[in-house]
């Protein structure tokens, strides 16, 4: 089946370092009358590139092999990938993916939350983790302001679950209305305890929304918390872009490889007429991914309806899944799990996630 597996070579998304077969992903290929299987296994999400690959190839496979029926057999396993820190892992938490941004009010809470529900959405097991102590957001944004984590033995917490994905912050354990006055040590403390007292479960990805900027709390939570990569938020005005080189280089200290910048708000979008303008400048986080060796990961734009949802606790990727909006967010996490796995070592894991499709 050398034509087939020729064929399926050419099968390189967005994000991919090799194709479908140099990687590894095609476990075997068989004909039986006029039906061709080919079973495949991919060791991040990205169930939506299933969809790409039967678009792309399905029709030459048909006609290079004279099969009337093309059966995919799609298993995802999501690997484990190494750490460069030596912090102690969470048990069952295949890897941790921190959302961070060098200041506030760029979209870093928003981003983190259609992050991890777009993992979801492409078949992983997700939490997420609200670590911006000052000003927890993830409760309303996820709809649950009034939940709270429950605890069974009086050590460990139940993770609150919404939309299909779990999490915890400290915004379920602060009354509303009280604000969190902790020194940096005791806020330091707190989110550790939230991250290693709450029972994730068996996940394959944990998104942290960290707090903004790089003081002593960001530093102290880059070094506790056993993060495989880390994402940075922009917008493309120059005071966010300075910040943003300041959290690279706090990452660059950890040793935690920072996967590429997401430029949020890169563009204003008229609901009325769709003209499109660069409120904020223009080309900002590209200039800035080229200036420090990374990806531009994804142009976000700046949209009322992902304002309105977001307040009204259903994100775009729930609220309506198959908008551009939603889909401009499950771009960025069939990416960010790609390039999480190129971009790194797997090593081995005792959790099967095995989902077919």
């Amino acid at each position: 089946m050398q034509e087939v597996r020729q064929l399926l070579s050419q099968f390189k998304p967005e994000g991919w370092a090799q194709d479908l077969v140099a990687a590894g992903f095609v476990t075997a290929i068989s004909q039986q009358d006029e039906t061709l299987h080919i079973a495949l296994r991919v060791p991040f999400a990205g169930h939506s590139w299933l969809a790409q690959l039967q678009e792309q190839l399905e029709e030459k496979l048909r006609q290079q092999t004279g099969a009337s029926l093309v059966t995919w057999h799609w298993l995802q396993d999501v690997a484990t990938m190494a750490r460069m820190t030596p912090v102690p892992g969470i048990a069952g938490v295949r890897n941790i993916i921190a959302v961070a941004s060098g200041k506030g009010g760029v979209g870093k809470s928003t981003t983190a939350v259609n992050l991890a529900l777009a993992l979801q959405h492409e078949g992983a097991r997700v939490g997420l983790l609200d670590a911006d102590i000052y000003g927890p957001s993830i409760p309303v944004m996820l709809g649950c302001p009034d939940e709270r984590p429950v605890s069974h033995d009086g050590k460990f917490m139940q993770p609150v679950q919404a939309h299909g994905i779990v999490c915890n912050s400290i915004g379920f354990l602060v009354p509303e209305g009280e604000a969190a006055v902790w020194r940096g040590p005791m806020a330091s403390k707190a989110l550790a305890q939230i991250l290693h007292e709450t029972r994730w479960g068996e996940l394959d990805y944990l998104v942290v929304d960290m707090p903004p900027g790089t003081g002593d709390i960001q530093l102290t939570l880059a070094q506790q918390v056993p993060t495989t990569a880390a994402v940075m938020i922009t917008t493309p005005q120059d005071v966010a872009l300075i910040d943003v080189r300041k959290g690279i280089a706090m990452f660059n200290k950890v040793t935690v490889p920072v996967l590429g910048i997401i430029e949020n708000m890169s563009y204003h979008t008229c609901s009325h007429c769709g003209h499109q303008e660069a409120i904020f400048g223009c080309g900002g986080g590209q200039q800035l991914a080229l200036q420090q060796g990374l990806p531009l990961l994804a142009e976000l734009p700046l949209h009322i309806q992902v304002r309105e949802w977001m307040d009204a606790g259903r994100p775009p990727v729930v609220a309506e899944p198959d908008s551009s909006l939603a889909l401009n967010y499950q771009r960025l996490a069939r990416k960010v799990a790609a390039m999480l796995y190129f971009g790194g070592k797997a090593i081995p894991s005792t959790i099967l996630t095995v989902n077919e499709g």
